[in-house]
């Protein structure tokens, strides 16, 4: 199955298992060329299907590589999840900053995107995917259809459970809508795609969706890490609903501090993560291991080949003077670097006492930035490895082992943190003991401990920046705090080399152009 990444939500034909045609109006009923009946007399197709639902944050088509793309009209590569949500939220911000000149990537380095921008484009249209193919495949797991294929009560449980995966993914996918889209179009399982257009839904009311879908689905979800590794959990439900808490206000003008923080209370009483003491180890090849992770997008060089997620992050990040076999690739992409205000948040900058730099990358390398396109222009960050921290390559020196880390531990102590900053409840002390915590990690000891007058918001955006750089959070963190677009300068913000304060209505990206003219429903948001 796959769709345009110039046309509208719901111009999918969502194919059985992978196996669909596709069809370019909204009208037309999904079909497949095997049908639904024959498709799911093999019991294992509903769990194939649900894989699908997963592989859908990673791969990019059907074939892998590339060859057979999910959506066309951009390169498969650049069309990918977990690089798109990604690029979206790193790549307009003070973090990070791309050397390449593609069609659209420039306008992410300066906020100066149009509507027609390919990349705001294929993200929209890899969420709506995401989303089709989860109402499909609840559309056909109800209790009738699983009736009328006399489908064991063993199978029936486990399709109970497949079901609140899907919700959950789904969920997860218009959290992304919301966050980067504002009103976007709601349509579940039971919307009538054959007779309606769907129409944009007011940005509370998908808040709304999102959070009563979590709610519903928690207690059928299994216990923090008690499921299978990379497959929804409590956890991960705790987790996303402490996000859209966290941004409650941004997204709806409501406060929900205390929300964000009973939801983070769960992922840390549940006592099924701890730190990990091996910082490294997260962002590398064997980071499967790590106790700290709490949802991943899981990724390997034999089963999830794509030039998306790790394998970008991972080659992107190397170039100039480094080694690629370093990093357990067989080259580098000359891409990605740090903006010059972020290696200075970190105490000393590169080479300072935080360890949290030691994969700060200097030799060659300048902190000021005259030349976008000059990688050497930037401290280099490689932070993701295909290396596992024994120092063994990963399975494939291109398509890299290494796990994309959504959520972890020091997230949620951050979250807790801050959401008793903004009078969430909560207590001071512990919220200082979970920053201690990560900073003694940090610093190898209480040298980077602060105390507890230090505790302001300001430090943890800034501390969030520091533990969480390049993992997908910095565009949020910064509109949260103000920060984004009317606010705070750094290099090439608005186009200018010194940066200059751009417009508030980048807070949101824009719904692309030919969604627009396919569907009179959708409006335009403001500014563009």
């Amino acid at each position: 199955m796959r769709i345009q990444a110039t046309t509208r939500l719901g111009v999918v034909g969502v194919l059985l298992l992978a196996a669909a045609a596709c069809n370019n109006d909204l009208t037309v009923q999904p079909k497949s060329t095997i049908g639904s009946e024959k498709a799911f007399s093999d019991t294992n197709s509903y769990r194939a299907f649900l894989a699908k639902l997963y592989a859908g944050l990673v791969v990019t088509g059907q074939s892998g590589p590339d060859g057979n793309p999910d959506i066309l009209g951009i390169d498969e590569g650049f069309s990918q999840y977990v690089r798109g949500y990604w690029q979206l939220q790193e790549l307009p911000t003070d973090e990070a900053i791309i050397a390449w000149g593609d069609i659209g990537l420039p306008e992410l380095n300066t906020q100066t995107w149009s509507s027609s921008n390919p990349f705001t484009t294929a993200m929209y249209s890899r969420i709506f995917y995401q989303v089709a193919l989860a109402n499909q495949f609840l559309r056909e797991t109800t209790d009738e259809k699983l009736a009328s294929r006399n489908a064991s009560p063993t199978l029936t449980t486990q399709v109970h459970q497949y079901r609140s995966e899907a919700r959950f993914l789904r969920a997860l996918s218009y959290w992304h809508a919301l966050d980067l889209f504002g009103n976007v179009p709601l349509v579940d399982e039971n919307f009538d795609i054959v007779t309606q257009l769907p129409k944009q839904a007011p940005r509370t009311d998908v808040f709304n969706f999102v959070e009563s879908e979590l709610k519903a689905i928690l207690n059928d979800l299994p216990a923090a890490k008690a499921g299978q590794y990379g497959r929804a959990d409590q956890g991960a439900a705790n987790m996303v609903l402490a996000h859209l808490y966290l941004n409650a206000k941004v997204y709806t003008g409501t406060d929900r501090s205390a929300d964000a923080r009973a939801a983070v209370e769960k992922v840390i009483s549940s006592n099924a993560y701890s730190l990990d003491p091996n910082f490294r180890r997260m962002f590398s090849a064997n980071n499967n291991t790590s106790p700290e992770l709490i949802f991943t997008a899981p990724q390997d060089g034999v089963h999830t080949r794509t030039w998306g997620g790790m394998t970008y992050l991972v080659h992107a990040g190397v170039g100039g003077n480094m080694s690629a076999s370093a990093f357990g690739i067989d080259g580098g992409w000359y891409g990605l670097r740090l903006r010059p205000e972020t290696v200075d948040r970190y105490e000393g900058g590169a080479g300072g006492p935080d360890l949290r730099t030691s994969f700060f990358y200097t030799n060659g390398q300048s902190k000021t930035i005259s030349d976008i396109g000059n990688f050497q222009q930037g401290i280099g960050a490689p932070k993701f490895t295909n290396l596992t921290t024994g120092g063994q390559a990963g399975s494939n020196l291109t398509f890299p082992d290494t796990d994309y880390p959504m959520f972890r531990l020091a997230d949620a102590y951050l979250i807790y943190a801050e959401a008793v900053l903004r009078n969430g409840g909560g207590s001071r002390a512990t919220a200082l003991g979970y920053v201690n915590a990560i900073r003694e990690r940090a610093y190898g000891g209480t040298t980077g401990d602060i105390t507890d007058p230090q505790l302001t918001l300001q430090f943890i955006l800034d501390e969030r920046s520091r533990e969480l750089l390049w993992e997908g959070f910095r565009r949020q963190d910064l509109i949260r705090f103000g920060q984004f677009t009317d606010a705070g300068i750094w290099a090439w913000k608005g186009g200018a080399p010194a940066g200059k304060l751009t417009e508030s209505f980048r807070n949101l990206y824009p719904i692309p152009a030919n969604e627009l003219s396919a569907n009179p429903n959708i409006k335009q948001n403001t500014g563009y």
